[in-house]
């Protein structure tokens, strides 16, 4: 993580429905206690859900397009930490990530989709280490189900061999065949 940046922690797309939720629960438990930020494309639509969940009139607005590298790098450049619920992913988190990655600034998502996670990670895991960027991915909801799936792979190894497996390999096929 970044020691220097303007803010601790910035929540991108907090106009959003989730996003939304997050801002509203960093103001509920940390309000200015936390140097948190609200991030999105409309400094208006910002301002209105500032406005509407409560935050101070001094909470921060950052604008910022994942359509437009520059604007997401220039926020990723004043946060020590993002947070972003802006999905579909693979359509709007590429450059975060990039950014995140080359510039230090620690990354989290709640991603659900596991081809892109695994892209981010071939792409940038090793320029996340030498910048110290921490990326997490499936941070939130949308992760329970492979959490819930990793837990009790890991108790049955545990069970069974005594250990929790160091590594598992798989695959996994949806859909259905006619």
């Amino acid at each position: 993580m970044r020691e220097q940046a303007e803010f601790d922690v910035i929540i991108y797309g907090a106009t959003g429905f989730t996003g939304r939720l997050v801002a509203e629960y960093m103001e509920n438990q940390y309000g200015r206690a936390v140097n948190w930020a609200m991030a999105g494309r409309s400094a208006e639509k910002l301002a209105a859900v500032r406005d509407e969940i409560g935050a101070s009139a001094d909470t921060p607005l950052v604008v910022a397009d994942a359509n437009d590298p520059q604007s997401v790098r220039d926020m990723v450049s004043r946060g020590k930490v993002i947070c972003t619920t802006v999905g579909p992913y693979q359509l709007y988190g590429n450059d975060i990530v990039a950014a995140c990655a080359e510039l230090g600034t620690d990354y989290v998502d709640l991603s659900g989709e596991p081809g892109w996670m695994h892209d981010m990670i071939g792409a940038y895991n090793e320029q996340a280490a030498k910048s110290g960027a921490r990326i997490v991915h499936s941070c939130g909801f949308d992760s329970i189900p492979f959490d819930l799936g990793v837990y009790y792979l890991q108790t049955a190894a545990q069970e069974k061999f005594g250990k929790p497996f160091a590594r598992a390999r798989g695959r996994v096929r949806a859909g259905v065949r006619a």
